[in-house]
């Protein structure tokens, strides 16, 4: 009789472990996937930063340039910023465009700068985890 209570009491047992067993696997799941992602999410805020680092070095070289040496013509010029970031990998496209023909004559400079987390000397790339921002400023 014992014997008998014994063996219906197997399968009960090995139903209950492969459940629990599941259910400690799911939450060790989860638990890694959140802390991948606030890995991933830490590591996008510093490429955000140096991208938007990047496009502001950029904005402000040419900024410089323009106020104290008076350095653009009229008409669009464009150069890059390499070299910039935490980790020297950022860069920066800059176009500076020259407009004289608004009424009343005046010259209207306007600054786009975009600033990028990863870039070779010419500020390419085709890695797909690479950052853009941009900043304009107009004058």
């Amino acid at each position: 009789m014992i014997l008998q209570k014994i063996k219906k009491n197997k399968g009960f047992v090995i139903l209950f472990v492969v459940t629990l067993s599941s259910i400690l696997l799911a939450i060790a799941l989860g638990a890694a996937n959140i802390a991948l992602k606030e890995i991933k999410f830490g590591t996008s805020a510093k490429d955000t930063n140096n991208a938007f680092f990047a496009a502001d070095s950029g904005a402000e070289l040419a900024l410089f340039n323009d106020k104290t040496l008076g350095y653009y013509p009229i008409g669009t010029t464009n150069f890059v910023v390499s070299g910039l970031g935490s980790s020297g990998l950022s860069c920066a496209n800059v176009s500076v465009v020259k407009d004289d023909t608004t009424s009343p004559p005046s010259i209207i400079t306007t600054v786009v700068s975009k600033g990028y987390n990863i870039g070779d000397a010419a500020c390419l790339s085709s890695n797909p985890d690479r950052i853009e921002r941009e900043i304009i400023v107009s004058y």
